[in-house]
């Protein structure tokens, strides 16, 4: 052992030193000198050496020693790969979006779209099964039957089985004959649950356009009132300094100095509620386009291109056609008629037929002898039979007519609600269009607004520096001039968000 220990001392001391002088000796030898030493002592071995190996490595390093600096926890090393809402796409430049960009990002998100989406294929998917129920079926069944023997009949102890050993190998032809199997009720009604998930998944898609319309358009109306926040924090510290200088001069009184400092505190708080807006107008729309909550993006700011509204006949013309509302009702409605039929068909009488085909014999072959009558001689074991069944309901206790009767009920509750939806649509289509229509009129006011009060806060600056307008006027000036540029941004926003609401009934136009 002792021999070992210092054999594996050597090796590990050599490529310490192969690797202090580069030599370009081959260290695979070594290598394979040192697997074959440590095999060789075995576990006792490795723990007295264990302490060898580690010096050596330590003194081999081109770094290491008592005379290597410290690792320091230095912020680039100690630096996250990332953080809380940062990714690497976060790290380039910002992606620009448009609306029908962001629209489009929403709607691979969205979890409501989504569940409305999967109810639309599982509706499908039963409308499948509902088919092939119609249709005949074919199985194979293979079986071994064993029976016990008895000792004198070739039969066995039971008397159903004709042998100890029966094999059994059919190919099974079945259908079901019923008054379903020739109206086709149960299949129409799954046409028309397919069609109801349909119409429930357009009311979620025009409804997340809504949701992505708010969003969108309000961290535009965010970063519009910040800019406006901002200048008019500029435009309160330009009037300091201005009443500053007019006061050195003996122009203006103090008051007038209090008055505007007064003023750019405001403005400042302002800003700053302006800022927080806007960041949270970002959070709220980052979470609806970036799976990995992204905050890198800017928004295309599209407000003054207002798209056009449809005269009011063209908008209920859409609504009659396109309303998912009116078409989930209709189908809701279909679906409580189906129902009512499938209720009444159950006191019809029902025919199934079986035919099986194949062998069941004692054998396993197409031809064999018969255990009961071996002197038959071998006889063909492939065949058919068939199996017919009526059904016919006599005595149920009153289950079937209940169930006919609550069939009928949510007929007649279909019926209600069809109805009330129809004029629930007439009510909020003309709510809807008069909601835009008034935007749309309204904003070339606030934008006439708007610059009426930019001039006004120029000529109102001029008359104050001239010694004709009081510090009242200018401050009342600069306010209005904010409110202003705020009331028209929102009333463009409030234009297209009465859009996308008049098209959740009309769709797109």
């Amino acid at each position: 052992m002792t021999g070992n220990l210092r054999e594996l001392r050597a090796i590990c001391q050599s490529s310490a030193l192969l690797r202090s002088q580069k030599n370009r000796f081959n260290f695979m030898a070594y290598t394979v000198r040192l697997s074959r030493g440590v095999f060789a002592l075995g576990l006792m071995a490795v723990v007295f050496v264990a302490p060898g190996p580690l010096l050596c490595a330590r003194d081999a390093s081109p770094s290491g020693g008592l005379g290597s600096e410290p690792v320091v926890n230095s912020p680039a090393a100690g630096r996250s790969e990332g953080a809380i809402g940062t990714t690497e796409a976060s790290r380039d430049a910002p992606l620009t979006l448009t609306f029908p960009d962001a629209l489009a990002r929403a709607q691979h998100l969205d979890p409501q779209l989504s569940s409305a989406t999967t109810d639309a294929e599982l509706a499908h998917q039963d409308r499948v099964q509902a088919r092939a129920a119609l249709l005949p079926s074919v199985n194979v069944t293979n079986a071994y039957l064993f029976t016990q023997g008895n000792g004198v009949t070739a039969s066995g102890r039971y008397v159903t089985n004709d042998g100890v050993h029966v094999y059994r190998v059919w190919g099974v032809f079945h259908q079901d004959f019923s008054a379903n199997t020739f109206t086709l009720t149960s299949y129409r009604r799954t046409v028309a649950a397919e069609m109801l998930a349909r119409a429930k998944l357009e009311i979620a898609r025009r409804g997340l356009k809504v949701t992505v319309t708010k969003a969108y358009y309000d961290l535009v109306i965010a970063e519009r009132k910040y800019a406006t926040a901002e200048q008019s924090f500029a435009n309160a510290r330009r009037f300091l300094r201005i009443s500053q200088d007019l006061e050195h001069g003996g122009e203006v009184a103090h008051s007038d100095v209090i008055k505007f400092e007064l003023q750019a505190n405001q403005a400042d708080q302002a800003f700053r509620e302006a800022r927080l807006a806007m960041e949270n107008a970002r959070l709220n729309l980052a979470v609806m386009l970036f799976p990995d909550f992204s905050q890198n993006f800017t928004v295309v700011d599209d407000l003054n291109s207002m798209p056009p509204l449809p005269p009011l006949a063209d908008a209920q013309a859409l609504a009659g056609r396109q309303n998912p509302q009116l078409r989930a009702a209709l189908e809701a409605l279909k679906e409580s008629q189906y129902d009512v039929s499938t209720a009444r068909q159950a006191f019809l009488p029902s025919l199934t037929v079986d035919t099986p085909y194949g062998i069941e014999a004692n054998h396993f072959a197409l031809r064999s002898r018969m255990n009961a009558e071996p002197d038959k001689g071998r006889l063909p074991n492939l065949g058919y039979f068939m199996t017919a069944t009526i059904t016919l309901p006599v005595w149920n206790w009153g289950a079937l007519r209940s169930k006919l009767k609550q069939a009928q009920f949510r007929l007649e509750q279909a019926h209600v609600e069809l109805n009330f939806t129809q004029r629930e649509l007439i009510s909020n289509l003309l709510a809807a269009y008069n909601e835009a229509d008034t935007a749309r009129s309204e904003a070339d006011t606030l934008r006439q607004s708007a610059d009426l009060a930019a001039e006004s806060l120029r000529l109102n600056t001029l008359r104050y520096q001239a010694g004709e307008a009081t510090v009242l006027e200018l401050v009342d000036a600069a306010t209005t001039v904010a409110q202003t540029r705020n009331a028209y941004d929102e009333g463009e926003v409030r234009y297209r968000v009465a859009l996308a609401n008049l098209q959740t009934l009309t769709g797109d136009f």
